[in-house]
């Protein structure tokens, strides 16, 4: 049975936060705020955890294209192969904010993903999120959790969050009503740039 807790973006409680970096640590699962939809997560270096997370979105974990949530830019270099002076100034523009780049990948990726070529990397315009994955010490793996109804896609509201998912995740957190739109995905692994999705995060102003 999940746990519900409350954080606020604006200034989350470090007590809170160290007690969801606790549950990751163990191998926990985690549904949590974004600058966009509420996302399902876990610890990269966790193998297990992401089985979990893959076998809840019914997927094998090798076929699994999840995003890396990062703290910052500092931790690019530990996931990304070196990029170059044009892409980085873009990734600066956008970020923090709702978009997610992918990027080729380097040989550091965790086990789970070391054939992959390319990373999607975020990092979302949300404390919460961003101030767990400073304390964990490592990105956390990222997911949009989809809704079953065609017309809503996305569930906005914490609390009907949580009664969906409270058997099959540790901690829900409550970071008050999420947006229903994903954010922009951006393709620069190939050195051009690809706009995959268009959602909350704009194109117009990045290049």
């Amino acid at each position: 049975m999940a746990q519900l807790i409350k954080i606020f973006n604006e200034n989350p409680n470090e007590r809170e936060i160290d007690k969801v970096v606790k549950v990751l640590q163990k191998g926990g699962l985690i549904i949590y705020p974004t600058d966009t939809v509420y996302g399902l997560g876990c610890d990269i270096t966790n193998t297990k955890a992401m089985e979990k997370v893959a076998q809840l979105k019914g997927l094998k974990l090798d076929k699994a294209n999840f995003s890396f949530i990062c703290y910052d830019l500092s931790n690019l270099s530990d996931y990304v192969k070196q990029i170059d002076t044009p892409v980085y100034k873009i990734l600066k523009k956008a970020l923090p904010g709702p978009y997610t780049f992918i990027l080729p990948s380097s040989t550091n990726l965790p086990k789970a993903f070391k054939n992959k070529k390319t990373v999607g990397i975020r990092i979302p315009d949300n404390n919460i999120i961003r101030e767990l994955v400073k304390k964990l010490g490592n990105p956390i793996v990222s997911t949009s959790i989809y809704d079953e109804d065609d017309l809503l896609e996305y569930t906005t509201d914490p609390e009907l969050i949580f009664e969906k998912w409270e058997n099959k995740v540790d901690i829900v957190i409550d970071g008050g009503y999420g947006s229903n739109i994903p954010s922009t995905v951006i393709d620069l692994s190939e050195g051009e740039i690809t706009v995959l999705r268009e959602g909350l995060g704009s194109v117009d102003n990045l290049f």
